[in-house]
């Protein structure tokens, strides 16, 4: 049974028995009251909507008796026949009978023996009026009700308005938890650091558990797709097939709320304007039948949705001849055809030749685009002539409660989201005019050979400007697709806080999207970094000129790879992918304490143990931390963090890796060439095994030159695979779902699937195994033993921890597929 099934099946089940326990006292109260109207009325309303539902889940034997007291109860409504004691008795009993029925569904999945044809035969004679209503002698009422149901004693409804005041509620204990972990700073109390700490801890768990009560499947929202595509297909005479990947993914109720609309209105724009007509996809080589394909899935903090269909994509041409009439490009022949498309976003753009009750007035795209943007969200459109129009969705999972940067600005104090931070840059004062050059009037800083325009806060808000040569700092920030520098007077530290709305003088102002309270009792103001970067100029000059790098940038984004460089001990340039860390930190050496033998810091509500790299590196040369502050890089995986202790970190940098070497000193993947200089790769695996046995993480490093898949949920654990498969030489892409690995093979040449045992890898192997282009290529299971790998032709299985078994697994499978290489081709 699919697991969508099961969800509506729980449902009902708990739905059922608040209604029963309904029935038992309203049945009750009717015998005292026979005369009133509004009573039989709901238990006829209630009869009723649990036959509908048996009908829909196809459980006969529920349905045909609930269908039968429902007859009984129309007459009494109806006034053709009186109600008597043995009429309520009957009722009860059947009313027995479908809690028993309830309970055999519940553990057995299915309604059991037919228990019921007396029952059933009595309650339709007692409808047909050939016989008196008698209670049976084939039913021990008493014991079948004593048996509660597990189902329904678990789980209790909770108003939706109880649960926003519970989320306000957190709210404040977040700032009031935030006053008293800034006042502990100032004070040198044991014990009020100790009761703070506890406070800290209780919170974010209480926060957490409040946060998931308020989630809710994606697929609250899907439930109504399918109907409206149905009928749009009817009205516009075309034949569409709708799938769905990833209904489960959750989101807060508020997100859910706020997309259902421009969900409806993408999905309603692939079915008028993407899906061709049967007889023009005939003509065009393809099959009658469209298809509309909805996915959602989870990714770094974010929820990813895709709304995508196989049409004929957006006629670019058509569009920049449109826009062109309407004054939108000055100079159309000189704009990208990526830029082109973005067009459609704007306000009464449409390309419909005339108005219809489904298009053509130019209201809806421009629509989404703001909604989603409203709530953090990102909107991006891909389209390829013939193959069809991918609309990409990114949201962020809850706005109540978000983490934050504070920034300090013209002496005032601001918070940036964190999910539009990218980077932090220091930049002296000093040199600062050297530092930015302008192209076309726009300031931009040359960003490892890119160059990235940059905002002035103190400029853009009319703030007091800082002192020439004073130091600043640049934060990057992602807005739309864009990036910019937001030149700051200082960077505070990132805290979780809890968004206040604006008040209604200010919801004019587009800089800003909210405010919150401080530790310390003063209100920050939220940035708005896409209104920022509009009222500075940066989203809406020189568009051309970024977009076009962008889109080089694009064409080699799997040769770049983000890495942290950082030297520790006698090695002077370490690398680790950028994907991987969680944050740097830095540490006074007073507040570095010892647990268990190993050096631990307390961090963040809980002990983060520390792991002194150069001595790991270099044994014979393990010295105790000295470094104040200690330079200290957090990995996270799940629910355990690690800190690594370097000397300094060097750089971030987005560079291709050339000249790999592998290396044979333990700790190093090999060495490889950044940025014109020779850097060492860090082998996280082993030092995770040596310094920290407990950290379960797994990697693979295979040598071979193919393309590799990684399908595993824990990005830490995809990120460790990769930096060993890289250094290999291999190009490898990633996937945290079998949906997204299913996605990411529609696009690019696979050769094998390395995929983790969380990831059911029994169904990736179905879903490959259903398109021949996929069948032939190999899966290499990551599991902790070989009775975990869920089935499936799995061509093999090593262990998580066995790197060299992995190795030499993936060497054999690479070279097995060797002449296959091409089958794998993009397309569905």
């Amino acid at each position: 049974m699919k697991e969508q099934d099961q969800e509506i099946i729980r449902e009902f089940l708990v739905e059922s028995h608040e209604n029963l326990v309904r029935l038992d006292r309203e049945l009750v109260e009717l015998e005292k009251h026979p005369g009133d109207a509004a009573l039989l009325a709901s238990i006829f309303r209630t009869f009723h909507t649990i036959k509908g539902t048996c009908g829909f889940l196809a459980f006969g034997t529920l349905e045909k008796i609930t269908h039968q007291a429902e007859n009984i109860l129309s007459q009494l409504r109806d006034g053709k026949r009186q109600l008597d004691p043995c009429v309520v008795s009957l009722i009860l009993e059947t009313v027995d009978a479908v809690r028993t029925i309830l309970g055999a569904i519940e553990i057995a999945g299915n309604e059991g023996s037919d228990r019921f044809e007396e029952l059933t035969e009595r309650l339709r004679a007692c409808a047909q009026g050939t016989t008196q209503a008698a209670p049976s002698a084939a039913l021990k009422a008493e014991e079948e009700t004593a048996r509660a149901s597990s189902v329904a004693d678990s789980n209790i409804r909770v108003p939706v308005g109880l649960l926003d005041k519970l989320m306000d509620l957190v709210g404040e204990l977040v700032l009031t938890r935030n006053q008293i972990l800034q006042f502990n700073t100032q004070r040198e109390d044991a014990a009020l650091n100790t009761t703070s700490q506890r406070l800290n801890l209780i919170t974010t768990e209480l926060q957490e558990g409040v946060m998931k009560t308020r989630m809710q499947p994606i697929g609250m929202v899907w439930n109504k797709l399918p109907r409206v595509v149905r009928d749009m297909a009817v009205a516009l005479g075309k034949q569409v097939r709708l799938e769905m990947y990833g209904a489960e993914t959750e989101l807060d109720r508020t997100i859910i709320e706020a997309i259902k609309d421009p969900l409806v209105h993408l999905v309603r724009n692939s079915c008028d304007h993407g899906i061709e007509p049967p007889d023009v996809r005939a003509r065009a080589g393809k099959s009658p039948q469209g298809t509309l394909t909805l996915r959602a899935f989870h990714e770094g903090g974010q929820v990813n949705i895709e709304i995508g269909d196989d049409g004929a994509g957006i006629d670019v041409a058509a569009v920049r001849k449109k826009a062109a009439e309407k004054g939108l490009l000055r100079s159309p022949e000189r704009v990208t055809d990526r830029e082109v498309v973005k067009i459609i976003f704007q306000p009464g753009f449409s390309t419909a030749k005339k108005v219809t009750n489904v298009s053509g007035r130019g209201v809806g795209m421009d629509v989404v685009k703001s909604n989603i943007e409203k709530i953090g969200g990102v909107v991006d459109v891909l389209s390829k002539p013939g193959q069809g129009t991918t609309v990409k969705l990114k949201i962020p999972l809850t706005l109540a409660i978000i983490p934050a940067l504070f920034v300090e600005s013209g002496r005032e104090l601001f918070a940036i989201p964190q999910v539009n931070l990218l980077e932090l840059i220091r930049m002296d004062g000093d040199s600062l005019d050297k530092q930015i050059e302008y192209v076309l009037g726009t300031p931009v800083y040359r960003r490892r050979g890119n160059l990235l325009p940059v905002a002035n806060l103190n400029q853009v808000l009319d703030l007091e400007p800082s002192r020439t040569g004073d130091p600043m700092s640049m934060v990057v920030v992602q807005a739309e697709d864009r990036q910019f520098g937001l030149l700051v007077d200082g960077i505070n530290d990132t805290q979780e806080i809890v968004v206040k709305p604006l008040g209604q003088q200010l919801k004019g102002v587009s800089v800003f999207s909210g405010a919150t309270i401080m530790g310390d009792g003063r209100v920050a103001l939220i940035l708005d970094v896409v209104g920022i970067g509009h009222q500075s100029g940066v989203l809406t000059e020189n568009r051309e000129h970024s977009q076009m790098a962008a889109e080089q940038k694009s064409q080699t984004a799997e040769e770049h790879q983000r890495l942290l460089l950082f030297s520790a001990g006698s090695f002077e340039r370490l690398a680790v992918p950028l994907s991987l860390v969680a944050r740097l930190e830095e540490f006074p050496r007073s507040t570095l304490e010892r647990a268990g033998g190993h050096d631990v810091v307390q961090y963040r509500g809980g002990l983060l143990p520390l792991v002194n790299l150069p001595g790991v590196l270099e044994p014979g040369r393990a010295q105790p931390i000295e470094a104040d502050p200690a330079q200290v890089i957090v990995f996270r995986d799940n629910e355990s963090s690690i800190g690594l202790v370097v000397d300094r970190i060097v750089d971030i940098v987005e560079e291709i890796v050339t000249a790999r070497q592998r290396s044979a000193v333990k700790g190093l993947l090999g060495s490889g060439v950044i940025g014109s200089k020779v850097a060492d790769f860090l082998d996280l695996h082993y030092v995770m095994r040596t310094a920290a046995a407990d950290w379960s993480s797994g990697a693979a490093s295979p040598t071979g030159g193919k393309r590799v898949l990684i399908a595993d949920r824990s990005s830490f654990s995809r990120g460790l695979i990769r930096g060993g498969l890289d250094m290999a030489g291999y190009t490898v892409t990633e996937a945290g779902s079998v949906e997204e690995a299913i996605h990411v093979m529609e696009r690019q040449t696979v050769d094998v699937v390395v995929a983790a045992v969380n990831l059911p890898s029994a169904s990736l192997r179905n879903a490959m195994d259903a398109r021949p282009q996929w069948s032939a290529i190999p899966i290499l299971a990551l599991a902790d033993s070989a009775e975990q790998v869920q089935g499936g032709a799995i061509e093999d299985c090593q262990s998580k921890f066995d790197r060299e078994a992995m190795l030499a697994s993936l060497t054999r499978l690479s070279m097995a597929i060797a002449p296959k290489s091409a089958r794998a081709g993009v397309g569905v």
